[in-house]
């Protein structure tokens, strides 16, 4: 599969998230690109071999192929069943390509458990990942965002990690993705309250130039959060 260069505004809101996201990634490509952010990229060297993660919100598999490519156990959720569907596509065809290449080109895994669910169809069962990861899931008002980190934490076991990457309050200035309503982005004093038992281990508002297919392009107001669940 290969990014799409155009992608429709986003509907006004989230009143109907299903049908807002469905219509975002109906068009032909992958809306957020076929790389795995940045910022999983560099906080997953801090995950033990084999990891159990949870990817929430997880859009055309761009973050679990590459989570299950490095070796670890993989669940993904999303919301949109068209979405899933070209994660589940985009595997298959990965998947051949490596067989296409040789046995010594295969990748160490492959295998994600892709799910049709929102935050409040998930079963989040308690202590059942070693690690979850949250990029860019800014669709939740305040009350299903404090349900869905009350439920990331759950399922964290002890020690466990939480992986968030956002948009700051600041992005309404530059507009070049996220939800564009004030009370869906990030402060870091928004996210110490949704995790007070929280040990941080990383924690900081930066800019950033994003490239993440059409749906994140441009200067960007950022904020990173790595979280360790105590023991």
């Amino acid at each position: 599969m290969t990014s799409s260069a155009t992608t429709p505004p986003p509907a006004p809101g989230f009143t109907d998230a299903r049908a807002t996201w469905d219509a975002r990634f109906a068009q032909p490509g992958l809306l957020f690109g076929a790389e795995p952010n940045a910022f999983l990229v560099r906080e997953a060297a801090r995950l033990a071999p084999a990891s159990r993660v949870l990817s929430v919100a997880d859009g055309e598999g761009r973050n679990s192929l590459w989570l299950a490519e490095q070796g670890h156990a993989v669940t993904a959720f999303d919301l949109s069943p068209i979405a899933v569907d070209k994660a589940r596509r985009w595997a298959a065809e990965r998947v051949a390509s490596q067989g296409n290449a040789g046995p010594a080109s295969r990748p160490r895994g492959l295998s994600v458990a892709f799910h049709v669910a929102g935050v409040d169809d998930w079963d989040w069962a308690p202590d059942r990942f070693d690690a979850v990861v949250a990029i860019f899931v800014q669709f939740a008002d305040p009350a299903l965002r404090q349900r869905l980190f009350d439920g990331m934490w759950r399922t964290l076991q002890p020690g466990g990690l939480l992986c968030v990457q956002g948009y700051t309050p600041k992005q309404l200035d530059y507009r070049t993705g996220g939800p564009g309503r004030l009370d869906h982005l990030y402060t870091p004093e928004l996210l110490r309250s949704l995790l007070p038992e929280a040990e941080w281990l990383v924690l900081r508002e930066h800019e950033a130039t994003l490239q993440e297919g059409a749906g994140h392009a441009g200067r960007s107001a950022l904020i990173d959060a790595v979280a360790r669940k105590p023991r």
